[in-house]
């Protein structure tokens, strides 16, 4: 059964399975903690999980969602962190792909104390103003759509045109075997179809928190400024929106980085490759 927190202001849901070494699993977009439906069983025999909604999706709290600032990464990272103490974890591993990912991020950049260890896959820092190529922007398309009023006129609340849109991120972003189960696109439909719910999915990106902006705003820290909690990143081979070529840089926003090839998958890195996912995490728990 899920289970409620009141964060910061908002009330997250969540599911906790297990018990042993914490560790927090942090969703993407377009997603909900159901991505993490085939990891979970993988660690719930030597881990305590918590898997979250973030705000502003799933069953949490979407609260004024024409005011995007509650919705950024650092607001995210602020909720994750209170949903940490709330349940008393002790230096969870934290793992996340695409924002949950960078949610990840920020948390262990401004508090790596509270953190044991990352297991990440894009977007990563280091990817710049490659970011503007026209084949890069080819695909990122849907950051600037996401900041139009018009997205929501279009999307908001219509179930049909939510399936199309979602079923498309879902099939152009994974890799060339996966396809996603009906079941789970019904349910991402019947989550991301009600009134409200996509308009506040796209606060991320009218905050300024999606990879456009990050790249373009990102400097190479010093080294004592670079986030220090050790990091396992699993790049996937046939993810669209980040090529491998992108990962050359790693090492100047991480001072404790293994980087590792996920082949013959995409974007979706724990539903597409679970077991990959939940070993590299569980080799964390081992080492950290």
């Amino acid at each position: 059964m899920p289970r409620s927190a009141a964060v910061d202001g908002f009330r997250l849901v969540y599911d906790h399975t297990g018990a042993g070494a914490p560790v927090v699993l942090l969703h993407g977009w377009p997603g909900d903690r159901t991505d993490y439906r085939d990891v979970v069983p993988l660690l719930a025999g030597t881990c305590r999980v918590v898997v979250p909604d973030l705000r502003g999706f799933g069953a949490s709290d979407r609260h004024t969602p024409d005011d995007a600032r509650p919705y950024s990464a650092t607001a995210q990272a602020r909720g994750v962190l209170g949903l940490i103490g709330e349940l008393g974890l002790e230096r969870p591993v934290l793992a996340g792909y695409d924002i949950g990912s960078r949610i990840a991020q920020a948390v262990a950049r401004d508090h790596p104390e509270r953190v044991g260890a990352l297991v990440v896959s894009p977007p990563l820092p280091g990817i710049g103003g490659r970011i503007l190529a026209p084949s890069a922007q080819r695909e990122f398309w849907y950051q600037p759509f996401h900041q139009l009023p018009l997205a929501g006129q279009l999307l908001d609340g219509n179930p049909t045109a939510m399936r199309a849109y979602l079923h498309h991120f879902w099939s152009h972003w994974s890799g060339p075997r996966f396809t996603l189960a009906r079941a789970a696109l019904d349910h991402l439909v019947s989550v991301y179809g009600v009134p409200g719910a996509f308009t506040a999915s796209t606060a991320w990106y009218r905050a300024g928190a999606g990879a456009v902006a990050a790249s373009l705003t990102e400097k190479p820290p010093a080294r004592e400024a670079r986030i220090p909690v050790p990091t396992t990143v699993l790049w996937p081979e046939h993810d669209p929106l980040f090529p491998r070529a992108w990962s050359d840089r790693l090492d100047d926003h991480f001072r404790d980085v293994v980087l590792e090839p996920v082949d013959g998958v995409g974007h979706f890195v724990p539903v597409e490759a679970p077991e990959r996912f939940a070993e590299a995490i569980l080799r964390r728990t081992m080492r950290d």
